[in-house]
């Protein structure tokens, strides 16, 4: 049975949630351990004008499908409109980012090899805890994850 790989479900109330840039979410769909290290696949959803600083992986490549809304994405120097059912594949070190141009955008994230999601967990906040008054993600703290998983931040949101 060695190397024997197993199937993994997680229903929507097993997924852990985390607040994320602008009030935004981000939730844990299937991180790596439940991959065995293959991928991780996570879910944003965000508010109109949410932009995560242009940036690159070193570790993984990345999916974003946009299941609803509207978006601009720039990776490398192309300039790019998404739409609603739009899907983009971005390797690693190809600088990235996006802004959503959509009311609310509701995106799909898949990663490869997992572990991205380590990002998000040592920055965010569960949505389980109590969220103090005026809270705000510590950009000490979201540097710091983006470090130690591999993200080199190149610029300010775009």
């Amino acid at each position: 049975m060695i190397g024997m790989s197993m199937p993994f479900l997680a229903q929507a109330d097993e997924q852990q949630t985390l607040e994320w840039i602008d009030g935004s979410t981000f939730s844990v769909l299937l991180d790596s351990k439940a991959t065995e290290g293959k991928l991780t696949v996570g879910r944003f959803r965000v508010g109109k004008g949410e932009a995560p600083p242009f940036h690159m992986h070193t570790r993984e490549d990345e999916v974003f499908m946009l299941i609803s809304g509207s978006a601009l994405l720039w990776a490398g120097d192309e300039q790019m409109e998404m739409t609603e059912g739009g899907i983009v594949y971005l390797p690693r070190n190809i600088p990235h980012s996006y802004r959503i141009t959509s009311d609310t955008a509701d995106l799909l994230m898949i990663a490869t090899p997992g572990g991205i999601e380590g990002m998000f967990r040592h920055a965010g906040r569960d949505v389980r805890t109590p969220r103090p008054d005026n809270f705000k993600l510590d950009p000490a703290k979201m540097a710091e994850a983006a470090d130690l998983y591999g993200q080199i931040v190149l610029g300010p949101p775009r």
